[in-house]
């Protein structure tokens, strides 16, 4: 009799996520398709005042993703043509691609090397020198809250105001996430999030949101979304069409009061792979203090990290990588965007980092078979040759 092979293990799973939620899903999109109202309608409103209250903040607007939502966010606070905003280049190149869509200049600085988010003092160095790429104007930072842990905000915005500069806080991978109790999304000018299919508040499709506390800012974003529309078919200014359509609301709808429970499962499985690990060579994420990360991914740092892939492939246990090319070395950015200093951290990050399986539907019996070949690999690898 052949031997039983261990079923694969997904890194991450939006199916799961589904069928975990499908009568209440099902009965939503049924809701939608019966109603006949497929555009902006209720089931948007709902779900921007249910986020807003979420959040704490006072308003918040739908768009049709988290690329779009940086963007509108930009445009919405006044940045434009020859203006620099300031961001990382450790991050998706979405976060880059709606700063330039939006007609500024990014400005690329290096990360802490702890959490893997904005380094204030990089951006204090930064500022310190004026850095003025082809005359821009510094006008904005872009913090990007990576891997669902929160960026030092106090210290980012203190830096900000002090220079004149607006805050735009990059959420797409952080729902829920708190710094001293306090949620990101609700330190900056204005926030934006994503809810691809495998972030941690997820649609069906694309879809995204901004968020402030300024009615201003969010009646702009209100008009740029459909056309720079007032009212109807008169358009007050240049705006495009980024609608979040009533499916994905509904659906947004269902998942978000179970959001906070999610997250927790996440954690419970971070604490997992931290006590598994910790006696391994490789890194755990660090927990800055007051942080609640909510592990949008875990990721570790892990010499010869090619050779841990395939080890965990061969046992059916799937990875990614986010993200191998940093934004600064990608050829379409390559050489010219402005990169105040080396980007030593990033790129050694570039070369290191693993994301483990991670999803609320993540069985501790997989989580812990994930730790255990890892643990196999560690001893039986060596480690005298440099990250891979």
């Amino acid at each position: 009799m052949s031997e039983v092979q261990p079923s694969a293990i997904p890194q991450t799973s939006p199916g799961r996520e589904y069928r975990d939620h499908r009568v209440e899903i099902d009965r939503a999109v049924a809701r939608v398709l019966d109603s006949g109202s497929y555009i902006l309608g209720s089931e948007v409103a709902a779900f921007e005042h249910e986020f807003a209250r979420y959040l704490g903040l006072a308003d918040a607007v739908g768009v049709a993703s988290g690329t779009d939502a940086l963007e509108l966010a930009l445009r919405a606070i006044g940045v434009g043509s020859g203006d620099a905003v300031f961001t990382v280049s450790h991050t998706a190149v979405a976060t880059v691609a709606a700063i330039e869509r939006a007609g500024a200049v990014p400005i690329l600085l290096d990360v802490d090397e702890a959490t893997f988010t904005m380094d204030p003092g990089r951006l204090e160095d930064a500022l310190a020198a004026a850095v003025r790429p082809a005359g821009a104007r510094p006008k904005a930072v872009v913090v990007v809250h990576l891997y669902g842990h929160p960026a030092a905000m106090p210290a980012i915005v203190d830096l900000a105001n002090r220079h004149g500069l607006l805050v735009v806080e990059d959420c797409a991978q952080a729902h829920g996430a708190r710094l001293d109790a306090r949620m990101v999304g609700t330190f900056g000018d204005v926030a934006t999030f994503s809810f691809y299919p495998t972030k941690n508040l997820a649609a069906l499709g694309d879809a995204g949101l901004v968020a402030s506390d300024d009615p201003d800012v969010a009646s702009r974003v209100r008009e740029l979304r459909q056309y720079g529309w007032r009212e109807r078919n008169v358009s007050e200014t240049r705006g495009f069409n980024s609608r979040l359509d009533e499916l994905q609301a509904a659906v947004l709808r269902v998942k978000l009061p179970h959001l906070e429970a999610a997250n927790t499962r996440r954690q419970t499985l971070a604490s997992r792979y931290d006590a598994a690990l910790g006696s391994t060579t490789v890194q755990t994420p660090t927990v800055a203090r007051a942080a609640k990360h909510v592990y949008h991914q875990y990721v570790i740092r892990a010499e010869r990290r090619t050779d841990l892939i395939g080890w965990l492939r061969e046992r059916g246990i799937a990875t990614s990588v986010h993200y191998p090319v940093p934004v600064h070395q990608q050829p379409a950015y390559f050489g010219r965007l402005p990169v105040p200093r080396p980007l030593d951290i990033t790129e050694r990050l570039a070369a290191e980092i693993v994301s483990l399986p991670m999803f609320p539907g993540l069985a501790d019996s997989d989580a812990e078979r994930v730790a255990a070949a890892i643990s196999d690999w560690d001893r039986a690898a060596p480690h005298s040759t440099g990250a891979a």
